[in-house]
């Protein structure tokens, strides 16, 4: 990147103490000449009332910031309740000691699958949103965002860098005969991402039809409210409102050619890992001799390491967006891309007030 001796004093980068990587990838990204605050505290004060253990976060900023363009990094920890109370009370911090500007970047964006209604819950990442502004955030950084209309919930900038070029560079550098690649999709909701991939690098495409409900089921979107009663009546006594047909998946199939290819599932969180299992057994009884699996966010929680290591995937290639140093040490089918150079390159755009049309290049409206 160009010199920036010039913005020294005029940007600090402080980390949070929510996992070490946190500060190892404020680090990769300080290479860019800004300083690197050293001396922000966070403290954890344990309080015990009425044999109750309390535990209160406070924060101590060790440098002035006033009138200094502040970023904040900030990786997700297995507490992701205590990080984010971390991050807002920092972002409190900045604000009342008279910052110019306070960026958080939030490689990976907490609560982010919960940006739907489902029944009678709730749109957590809405929440999130606003208490970040509230804060006192001026603008958010982050990367791959579960769903691109979360932007929508902040009243402040939101940069949603993409990870794919990274990956794209993976494949082309690390899987030799990648040419005779097909990019899978293991469910048709993820196809969109996995047809990008594709036109990118000139290959075919696969979708995996039929599986077993997950998570992101449709049969608890909705807010069934009122209960789906069948009432007559309320209207007219000749009238009846229609009910909408229950749902019934057929038995899995797959959509595309693999036999004798290299298949390479695509996704943008890797975190309970059964459906990618199933999608491996899948492919493989259909003839794909090699399996990988490329997604941007890699939380492998619970005992994803083992179940990986015990398939038939290939390898596993995340970025490190959240920190899976443990997960790698169980499972070396682990790979990590390292993005700190987007980051860092944003933050250098963002201080500089220059364009950021460049790291957003070639990106359409469906990537």
């Amino acid at each position: 990147p160009p010199e920036m001796n010039h913005t020294k004093g005029g940007l600090l980068i402080f980390t949070a103490n929510s996992h070490p990587s946190s500060r190892e990838l404020s680090k990769r990204i300080s290479c860019i000449g800004a300083q690197l605050v050293q001396g922000s505290l966070v403290f954890s004060f344990f309080f015990h009332v009425l044999a109750s253990l309390l535990i209160e976060t406070r924060v101590q900023i060790q440098e002035s910031v006033r009138g200094k363009d502040v970023f904040i990094i900030q990786t997700m920890s297995k507490d992701v309740n205590t990080t984010i109370m971390e991050l807002l009370i920092m972002v409190y911090a900045c604000r009342t000691s008279c910052a110019r500007s306070i960026t958080g970047v939030l490689p990976y964006f907490p609560y982010s699958k919960q940006c739907k209604m489902r029944k009678r819950g709730s749109i957590v990442t809405k929440l999130l949103a606003s208490m970040m502004c509230k804060a006192g955030l001026s603008h958010l950084i982050t990367m791959d965002l579960h769903q691109k209309e979360i932007q929508g919930f902040f009243n402040i900038p939101v940069d949603n860098l993409r990870a794919s070029p990274f990956l794209l560079q993976y494949i082309q550098e690390e899987i030799p005969d990648y040419r005779n690649a097909v990019i899978v999709a293991k469910s048709p909701a993820s196809a969109k991402r996995a047809q990008s991939f594709a036109e990118r690098l000139r290959l075919g495409i696969a979708v995996i039809h039929g599986e077993a409900q997950d998570a992101e089921s449709d049969l608890v979107d909705g807010r069934h409210s009122p209960p789906t009663v069948k009432t007559t009546g309320a209207i007219h006594p000749s009238m009846e409102i229609p009910l909408l047909i229950p749902k019934e998946k057929p038995p899995i199939t797959v959509v595309g050619d693999v036999g004798g290819r290299i298949a390479i599932i695509v996704d943008d969180i890797i975190d309970d890992v059964d459906s990618f299992l199933a999608a491996a057994e899948t492919l493989k009884e259909r003839g794909a001799y090699k399996i990988f699996i490329m997604a941007t966010h890699g939380i492998l929680s619970s005992d994803a390491p083992r179940l990986i290591e015990e398939s038939p995937i290939h390898q596993v290639v995340v970025t490190n967006t959240i920190p899976h140093e443990l997960q790698k040490l169980q499972c070396p089918k682990i790979q990590t891309v390292d993005i700190s150079m987007i980051l860092s390159e944003a933050i250098r755009r963002i201080h500089n007030g220059e364009s950021m049309s460049y790291l957003f290049a070639n990106i359409g409206v469906d990537d």
